[in-house]
């Protein structure tokens, strides 16, 4: 069994800072694509945060880029989502996905932790 556990949410003010963590952990084989989706209130889809891959290539949303940094630790089967400046309209349920391929297992496939939310309002 594989468990991916995302923390780090909260209630911040606008221009504030906040760093989400996303950690897997159980029989893993390998841990490929790592990243954040959120879901904002009223909106039935998520939508892709940022996502960074093994070796290291990120990806972001244009209503992120340059004030939200991912990053990770493959020893760890972690990564960190740093977010700066943070607005109201990022205000969400952020969700961690990871795509990870299990011991014995001969594919991967996309495994979600549980939300965490975050408020950003005055």
């Amino acid at each position: 069994q594989v468990q991916l556990v995302n923390s780090g949410g909260g209630l911040v003010q606008p221009g504030g800072s906040l760093r989400l963590s996303c950690a897997a952990s159980g029989s893993i084989l390998s841990v490929y694509d790592m990243g954040w989706y959120r879901q904002a209130p009223g909106k039935q889809q998520r939508e892709l945060v940022a996502v960074i891959t093994s070796g290291g290539s990120t990806r972001y949303a244009d209503s992120v880029k340059g004030r939200f940094t991912i990053s990770r630790d493959n020893a760890k089967n972690t990564a960190f989502l740093q977010m700066n400046s943070l607005k109201p309209e990022d205000t969400a349920v952020y969700y961690c996905n990871a795509q990870i391929r299990q011991l014995g297992a001969p594919e991967r496939y996309d495994s979600w932790g549980q939300g965490t939310q975050v408020t950003v309002s005055s």
